[in-house]
Order: structure tokens, then C-alpha cells, then sequence
């Protein structure tokens, strides 16, 4: 067996530090080599070291363009540093070969909605041709006669992600308040399920599935015997393989909510629910849903878990200088992020950024990002970037940034309620798709409108305008202090409004024409 084929062995039984050093050995014998610069790329691609990963890859496809393997996982390494366009072209350079054409495909399905050079077309053009693959071959399933319901509708809601708490805040604050009376609600668990702990309130009609063992064609038969009226789908693109089931049809009606922020390109979805601010007239073409618009914010949330308390703004006790932060997925951290944020610092010169990201505890992620940074001029005295730690006292990381910032094109929607319920506001601007909209629909719903923005000029001139005014501690500091109870008596936390919302969307959508 040869060195390279002993280190791809050692690499498919899980020991990948020994791989890598056998891989390193090599490639101090000759830095041509390219396998060895693709099986050191895969193996710290799998110990979560991006950075590493990114830059042995390109070695390898450098030497050997034609190698779709690696150009696969460069991409993978280039999502997960925040990369996205070359992402995005490193999948359609591994799809030119069959064998890899499905995989890459469905990646660009999921990431193109963050990419910064797509347009709401592009996204459709790429999930619609995706959802034409995944749909082949599979049929609907048999619907038998509907058991009886008392007269109630059966409504199903599908998640893989019943206890992420801090992710659930809109569905467990819809969930928890449906008039069991009118519906029966049954929860479909693909993963962890629903408890106290992540914010459901067990109710004793409420009916769960636990069926994240079986595979999609089965719980599709399972809800068609059960008479499932409408089927909601929490999931989207955060677990894909899970669309198959919705088309396999088990429901009338099925319908996406929450998770969604692009069209799923199905024909299977007969809507997909939004609001005004994420989804404008006009742009109702790009989706193959039915557009269903709720009033206020379609991401109303309670926080039904533990968190810090909301403690001053830092620059009160900091000569009033002020820190930006972010506490958003590496993958959000692409280029026309860094761009915004580095116009920003440049322009507010005594201002500093917090960034905290689970990738960042690793080293090369951080090097990867700081070199980002600093090619933009943005020294690293004046940035700290952090991983990620417990939740509690990741949200505790808001006690050191006083203005939170947004990302770009895809915005936050659980790490911008989040900072507001800490008491940061967040500084975003107007997008030009759904993605690029979700934190101006929960801003505006939260009648915090001056911190959104109409373009990326606007916003830097907002936050060097923050940072120079020597109002603006008093100004955070009043904000932070009543922020939950603005929040509170806003439609950004109408759960209770969202919920009655929804409930007409379902009776509307079950109703003969």
C-alpha cells in the first residue's frame, strides 16, 4: 500500500489527524501533489478547520482542474468561511460530472438565496430546476377517507427542529396559543422533539409524531391515514431531504411557513406564508407557491427559554466609543458583508467590531476571516472574533456590542430577535429579496423603523452618524432599557395575532371555492 493510499485509509476510518499528517509529510516531498492536496483538504474540511481546508483544495484543483471531488469539497470549505460565490461556482464545476450533478445542484438550491450576485430569477431558476430532479419518480400516496374530527381541521406542522429552543420562538408562540376547540394539532417530529424546555406547552389532544427514523414515503402514508388537512412545513431548505415528503403529497393542502425565505421551486407547496415587507406586489412570480400574506411580522416570537438579563450599553462606561457586533453563522459573512462593515469602521475610526460564530473557535476559520478583514483595512486591535459557547452565555456576548449589525444579502431572522430581546437594535437595510428582508419585517413590526436603512450607503452613513453623535449612549441606553416591553406591546411579539392569522389561513385554503 503506498503512502497516499495508507492515508485515505486511515482518512475513511475516522482518524483523520493521522491521515493529515501523512498527507503533510507528502506534500513537504513535493507540493505538486495534488491527491495529497485533496486528501488533506477533505480531512480538515472534516475536522471543521475551513480555512485549512479552502487553501489546500485550491492547491489541488489548481493541479488538477478535471477533479470534481475536490472541487465539491472546496465548495463546501467556501460556504462554511462565507464565500459564497465561489461556492456556488466550485458546486457547478462539480456537476459537470454525473455522479456528483444531484448533490451539487441541491447545494445551490439551498445557498443561492444568500448569494449577493443572484437576483430573485436566479434563485427561482435554481430551485425550480432542482425540485424538477428531486420530483422525479416519486408519486403521491394514496389519501383513504378522512377519519372523523369532530368537525375540527387537522393541521400538521413538520420540523426536524422541535428542540432548538432559541430557533422556534414564532412556532412555539403559534402552537401554544391554536384554539384546540376548532383544531387538532399534530406535531411531526423529524429530530428532536417538542418539550417544555424548547417552549411547547404540552397540551393532552395535541398528537406526536415521532417518526425522524422512518423514511419520507412512510410518514407520507402515516399522515394521508391520519386525514391531515394541512400539512406546514417548518423546514425548507435547513433539511432538504425532508421535501420529498411533502411530494409524496399526504395532505389537500400543503402549505410553508416560517423556515421559508425563497421559493421552494415544488409544485407540491400550495403557499408559502409571508408578509408585506419580505414579499412586495409585484414579485409574485418568483415563487411556485400561492403568496399568503399575514399582517405584521410572519416571524412574530415569544422567547420561552432562559436568557440573560438586558444590561447597559458598553459605551456608557467606554468614553462613548461604540461596539458594532455580530452574532451571525460564518456562512452569513460573505463579501458584500465585509465591505459593509469594513465602510463602516473605516468611517467611524474609534468604533470596534465583536463578531462570535461557533466556526470561529477554530483556528484557521478565525486567520481565514481576520486576513478578510484586514485586506479591506480593517486592523485586528479593533475586531474580536469569537466562537460560539452554551446559549446563554452566547446571548451574554450582547452586553458587549452596543449596536447590532445585519448581514447581507441574508439578513437574520433568529439572530435579529435575539439581539433585540437583548436590547441591541440592529442596523439593516431594505433588500431586494425575501432573504435580504426578514430583519426590516421584524424592525418594522417592532416600530423600530430608523434602523432600517433604504440601501448599503444609507446604512453606513446611519452607523458613522451613531458613532459620532455624543448622544448616542443616553440614546441606547433608553432604548435597551424599555426594549422588551416595546417589544412585548408590538406585533413583533403578537404570537396570539399570528396565530389567528394562520388559523384564517387554514380555514380559507380548506374551503370549497
Amino acid at each position: 500500500m503506498t503512502d497516499i493510499e495508507t492515508a485515505d485509509a486511515l482518512h475513511l476510518a475516522g482518524d483523520i489527524d493521522a491521515a493529515a499528517h501523512i498527507y503533510r509529510r507528502l506534500l513537504a516531498a513535493d507540493q505538486d501533489n495534488a491527491a495529497a492536496w485533496h486528501g488533506l483538504g477533505a480531512a480538515r474540511l472534516r475536522a471543521g478547520a475551513y480555512g485549512e481546508a479552502n487553501d489546500a483544495l485550491l492547491r489541488a484543483v489548481r493541479l488538477r482542474p478535471e477533479d470534481v471531488g475536490a472541487w465539491g469539497l472546496l465548495a463546501e470549505a467556501q460556504f462554511r468561511l462565507g464565500d459564497v460565490e465561489r461556492a456556488i461556482y466550485a458546486y457547478r464545476r462539480a456537476a459537470t460530472v454525473d455522479s456528483m450533478r444531484t448533490k451539487a445542484e441541491e447545494n445551490v438550491a439551498i445557498i443561492i438565496p444568500g448569494s449577493a450576485s443572484a437576483e430573485n430569477a436566479d434563485v427561482f431558476s435554481a430551485r425550480y430546476a432542482w425540485g424538477q430532479r428531486l420530483a422525479a419518480g416519486l408519486s403521491p400516496v394514496e389519501r383513504p377517507p378522512r377519519p372523523p374530527s369532530g368537525g375540527k381541521l387537522r393541521i400538521g406542522y413538520v420540523s426536524a427542529f422541535f428542540d432548538k429552543a432559541n430557533w422556534m420562538k414564532p412556532v412555539y408562540g403559534v402552537i401554544n396559543r391554536h384554539d384546540r376547540d376548532r383544531f387538532e394539532i399534530h406535531l411531526v417530529s423529524l429530530g428532536g422533539d417538542p418539550s417544555a424546555a424548547a417552549g411547547y406547552r404540552e397540551h393532552d389532544r395535541d398528537v406526536i409524531w415521532q417518526v425522524g427514523s422512518c423514511d419520507d414515503e412512510k410518514i407520507a402514508r402515516l399522515l394521508a391515514a391520519a386525514g391531515i388537512d394541512v400539512l406546514v412545513d417548518l423546514n425548507a431548505y435547513s433539511a432538504p431531504k425532508w421535501l420529498r415528503l411533502f411530494l409524496r403529497r399526504p395532505a389537500p393542502v400543503q402549505l410553508a411557513w416560517f423556515n421559508s425565505f425563497a421559493t421552494s421551486g415544488l409544485a407540491c407547496f400550495d403557499g408559502i406564508v409571508g408578509d408585506d415587507a419580505v414579499i412586495p406586489a409585484g414579485e409574485e412570480g418568483f415563487y411556485t407557491e400561492r403568496i399568503l400574506r399575514v399582517p405584521g411580522t410572519y416571524l412574530a416570537f415569544e422567547v420561552c427559554h432562559a436568557v440573560p438579563d438586558v444590561a447597559p450599553p458598553p459605551c456608557t462606561g467606554n468614553q462613548g466609543r461604540l461596539t458594532f457586533g455580530a452574532l451571525a453563522s460564518a456562512y452569513k459573512l460573505n463579501d458584500l458583508t465585509l465591505d459593509i462593515w469594513a465602510r463602516i469602521l473605516r468611517s467611524a475610526p474609534t468604533s470596534r467590531l465583536l463578531i462570535r460564530a461557533a466556526t470561529l473557535a477554530e483556528p484557521s476559520n478565525r486567520d481565514h476571516l481576520a486576513a478578510r478583514l484586514a485586506a479591506r483595512g480593517i486592523a485586528g486591535e479593533r475586531v474580536a472574533l469569537e466562537g460560539g459557547a452554551a446559549h446563554v452565555d452566547f446571548l451574554q456576548s450582547y452586553d458587549r456590542i452596543d449596536v447590532a449589525l445585519d448581514t447581507f444579502p441574508y439578513n437574520g431572522g433568529t439572530t435579529t430577535t435575539e439581539a433585540l430581546w437583548q436590547g441591541v437594535p440592529v442596523l439593516t437595510y431594505v433588500g431586494d429579496r425575501w432573504v435580504a428582508r426578514t430583519s426590516a419585517s421584524l424592525l418594522g413590526a417592532a416600530r423600530l423603523e430608523d434602523w432600517v436603512a433604504q440601501d448599503a450607503d444609507d446604512l453606513v452613513a446611519k452607523a458613522s452618524a451613531l458613532a459620532r453623535d455624543p448622544a448616542t449612549p443616553a440614546r441606547l441606553a433608553a432604548l435597551r432599557a424599555g426594549m422588551r416591553a416595546r417589544l412585548a406591546a408590538s406585533a413583533a411579539c403578537d404570537t396570539a395575532g399570528l396565530c389567528l392569522s394562520l388559523e384564517k389561513i387554514y380555514r380559507q385554503v380548506t374551503s370549497p371555492p
